[in-house]
């Protein structure tokens, strides 16, 4: 058996190490590009959604490596995601590649369910001690790689040079992918924010020590959101625009709540997002819609100075909560802006949007220093 897995942004370090872990032999995908979405693209109908076709692509470059069996999340409610592990499985057949498909989630909430994919996985090689320690290694893992991405969402505002940021980030990311032990993940995390708290010498701060960079919460749809190929790089765009980011959905709360039914928090956990929603979306409308409603909300409440909502073109979920946020923004007098991907968006376009968007936030701080500006002149406030 070799596995393989979608590609979905950082996803495949905490993926890798647990496969490893009990050594099942595994393929990690090509990072996502151009060609594995060209390649998703021909096998997929016109009218499927972006991740989808970026899945399969994933699959045909893995398949030239060995792959033969494909691990997947699942969903339930009317969202596709639902359906991806058995229409990847049909087109992918049709196209003369025999995958295994196992699909990991608790069938109809049994966590037995689960446990039972996750043995057919594992091997009877491994015991059960051997494959929850694997688990739970892999799951702090996720922990300590969303630890890295938030200490990155602020650096890059902060950081003198972009380039040297994100170089940071990714020896980050590749001394977390070798570590195989719990001190390893504490010392990567720690080692990250020395390294930055190093370098951060602004010059903006320098001035008078209270500088604040803008703030913008990213929601939407998890796969858009967590992987940069699909959203077109807007955390890293933002962040070389002088903003601080976060996001609404990481991997282990994402992890936690789905994968385990809320049995580990996570980092960031999403369980409180319902909550948040009910004034505005109360009910579940499958995918994250509710969460993004929910979150947008929380960063609304929390001072954020705007929020970008991305989800790739017909989801369903979160056209519904598309629907839901002019009343937020209304409420909260915060700029919302939509962001839809699918294979013909362009990064000139992506940036210029963000760029509009950017001075958007930045026109009432300007304003209020023109004021400034005006009143000393006239001597307004003064004698």
């Amino acid at each position: 058996m070799k596995v393989t897995f979608p590609h979905m942004g950082n996803a495949w370090i905490v993926i890798q190490t647990l496969f490893e872990s009990l050594n099942v032999e595994v393929v990690v995908p090509p990072v996502n590009s151009k060609r594995t979405l060209n390649l998703g693209t021909r096998l997929s109908p016109e009218s499927a959604c972006l991740p989808l076709k970026l899945n399969l692509g994933n699959y045909i470059e893995a398949a030239s490596q060995g792959a033969d069996t494909i691990v997947i999340t699942g969903g339930i409610g009317p969202c596709r995601f639902g359906y991806y592990g058995e229409v990847e499985r049909e087109i992918l057949r049709d196209a003369g590649y025999d995958y295994e498909v196992v699909t990991l989630e608790p069938p109809n909430g049994s966590l037995l369910g689960l446990a039972k994919r996750i043995r057919f996985l594992a091997g009877t090689k491994n015991s059960w001690t051997k494959i929850l320690k694997a688990l739970r290694f892999a799951y702090l893992k996720s922990v300590g790689l969303d630890r890295i991405e938030d200490l990155i969402h602020a650096a890059r505002p902060r950081l003198p040079s972009p380039l040297d940021t994100e170089k940071l980030y990714e020896e980050g990311k590749e001394r977390l992918a070798q570590t195989m032990s719990e001190k390893g993940i504490f010392d990567t995390i720690q080692w990250v924010q020395e390294t930055i708290r190093e370098r951060q010498v602004n010059v903006r701060s320098s001035v008078d020590g209270k500088y604040k960079p803008l703030r913008i919460g990213i929601v939407g749809e998890i796969y858009t959101i967590l992987d940069p190929y699909s959203s077109m790089g807007v955390e890293q765009e933002l962040g070389q625009l002088g903003i601080e980011v976060d996001r609404s959905i990481y991997l282990s709360g994402w992890v936690g709540n789905h994968v385990f039914q809320g049995l580990v928090p996570g980092y960031r956990s999403i369980k409180s997002y319902p909550g948040y929603a009910k004034h505005y979306l109360p009910h579940f409308v499958g995918g994250h819609g509710q969460e993004t409603v929910g979150a947008a909300v929380k960063f609304a409440r929390e001072g954020f100075d705007g929020i970008i909502q991305i989800f790739p073109l017909s989801c369903m979920p979160e056209i519904v909560a598309a629907s839901v946020l002019p009343k937020i923004q209304e409420a909260y007098k915060i700029p919302i802006m939509t962001l839809i991907v699918d294979e013909h968006t362009g990064q000139a376009g992506i940036k210029t949007r963000l760029e509009a968007f950017v001075d958007l936030l930045e026109r009432p701080t300007m304003l209020r220093g023109i004021e400034q500006t005006r009143g000393e002149v006239l001597g307004v406030g003064g004698r």
